[in-house]
């Protein structure tokens, strides 16, 4: 963590957190509200918050994961507070936003999924546990805010088979809520809290009068949908998601901290596994996501692609079934998560760690763009996401050209069929629906991903079939340059026109 935080101390001006900032003390983080005077004051529990059980590691109960006035990894409470304090200075006076948790979901009768929370409720509330309902109030008093989290009551029997619960108390006293209630009577609760409200912001399906047809049919409305469509006109009801995506497309200072830790563990894992042979797909995925754990990442962010040979073909390849060929190249795509900020990494190498030559060529020319494309990442550059993915595909184009392709009509989107990124942050394709025809700014983070998928085709120069190539990065927009939040994965040949075995590339 030293390593960060010296790594924030360098970043560019947009980064920086005014000195004017309260901190909360250690000492009252679990008594709760923050020490500004923006905030209500409310009298504190004199209980040691380590002698409580809680739904989630806190720092009081789990120091070795969390810092001191962290809520959870990386993120303090007044962060989480200052968030939803921006949302609702976005929304007209006397409107509410309203989000759910995400539910528990299934694989067969009482054995369920591992756990993960929606991401808009938890950029807002840092709370990690299901059937949560919180609601966001503009009250019209500025900077201030009210905000009701309804959360699971505590309950031994039910916590003796499913764990701890944190409970309402903990709503208010740690998550820093204003109201809290059992959910259990949300029925009788939110009529009240909505009834006044001048707009609903909310991408709840229940407030959703236009779903479809079929999805009716073949799910019906609950009993809840139904009294809240009975209770809510919906001409207030408007979607809340392009206004979250327009605050989380811009990282603080401390998420990009967190990209930059969870990168840097999930570049050491990748680098761990180039220095080993493997034979099986399936043995690559395990040592990479076991090694993902090891360097301190929560797990995978996402199901890995390992794919040998001409599997790389396939984008989402994710069967990981296959056997790694002597003489094939292999390409692997995936990433760590910490406190539910992921990392996203592409690198393909030899499965023997010697490159043939058209190998060395065709990466080398992938490379080559991804170059050019990573140090245009900077405000200054006046680029969006989509003017960078034409910046690549010319790039490649020339780069093909070079090796003997026939790079006319449209072969420059057959060989390379995907964009060249997408935005990364609490999700792996974070922000969805924000539009990548925005220019970049300082702070957004993405990724950046050149690829090259050669079919077994006449088309193409007979010793490039069958290869797929792709390198990626996860980056931070930077004023004037890029911050690579991936370098610890390495990428670049130290001596160009050599076989390398894999065990000498080098950092980039």
């Amino acid at each position: 963590m030293a390593t960060c935080k010296s790594f924030a101390r360098q970043l560019p001006r947009y980064l920086r957190r005014p000195a004017t900032v309260p901190i909360i003390p250690t000492s009252n983080r679990f008594a709760g509200k923050l020490q500004n005077q923006a905030f209500i004051r409310r009298g504190y529990a004199s209980i040691s918050a380590a002698e409580l059980k809680f739904g989630q590691p806190l720092h009081e109960t789990h120091p070795h994961l969390l810092g001191p006035g962290e809520l959870t990894p990386g993120i303090t409470a007044l962060e989480y507070a200052h968030r939803r304090s921006k949302l609702a200075n976005k929304l007209p006076k006397g409107s509410v936003a309203v989000l759910a948790a995400a539910e528990v979901t299934y694989r067969a009768s009482g054995i369920f999924h591992e756990y993960r929370q929606e991401s808009n409720f938890f950029y807002l509330t840092g709370f990690n546990e299901p059937n949560a309902l919180a609601v966001i109030v503009n009250d019209g008093s500025g900077d201030n805010h009210l905000f009701h989290l309804y959360v699971r009551e505590k309950d031994p029997k039910a916590e003796l088979w499913d764990g701890a619960r944190s409970g309402t108390q903990a709503a208010m006293d740690v998550f820093n809520a204003d109201e809290s209630g059992d959910i259990e009577r949300i029925g009788d609760i939110l009529p009240k809290v909505l009834s006044d409200a001048t707009a609903i912001y909310t991408d709840i399906p229940a407030f959703n009068p236009g779903r479809s047809s079929l999805h009716r049919y073949l799910y019906g409305p609950t009993g809840a949908s139904q009294k809240l469509q009975k209770m809510i006109d919906v001409q207030k009801v408007k979607p809340l998601r392009p206004i979250l995506n327009e605050m989380r497309a811009f990282k603080s200072e401390d998420e990009v901290v967190q990209l930059r830790r969870v990168g840097q563990a999930s570049g050491r894992a990748f680098t761990e596994a180039m220095r080993h042979t493997f034979t099986k797909e399936k043995d690559l995925t395990s040592f990479l996501e076991y090694n993902f754990k090891i360097n301190g990442c929560d797990g995978s962010a996402f199901v890995p692609v390992v794919a040998g040979g001409s599997n790389a073909l396939s984008i989402h390849y994710t069967r990981n079934d296959g056997t790694l060929r002597d003489g094939d190249l292999v390409l692997v795509d995936g990433g760590g998560e910490i406190g539910t900020y992921i990392s996203d990494i592409t690198r393909t190498w030899p499965v023997n760690g010697k490159f043939t030559d058209a190998q060395r060529d065709l990466y080398n020319a992938v490379l080559n763009v991804h170059r050019s494309c990573v140090s245009l990442c900077r405000e200054s550059a006046g680029l969006s996401l989509d003017r960078l993915h034409t910046i690549a595909e010319n790039g490649l184009r020339d780069q093909l050209k070079q090796l003997g392709f026939d790079v006319s009509g449209d072969a420059v989107r057959t060989l390379f069929p995907h964009h060249l990124g997408h935005y990364v942050g609490l999700d792996v394709h974070d922000c969805g629906g924000y539009s990548r025809g925005y220019d970049l700014k300082a702070g957004q983070c993405i990724t950046i991903e050149p690829g090259i998928y050669v079919p077994d085709d006449d088309r193409w120069p007979a010793h490039f079939r069958g290869i797929g190539i792709r390198i990626e990065d996860s980056v931070c927009v930077g004023d004037d340059n890029p911050i690579v939040l991936t370098t610890e994965a390495v990428k670049e040949v130290r001596i160009p026109g050599l076989a390398l075995d894999a065990k000498r590339w080098k950092l980039c």
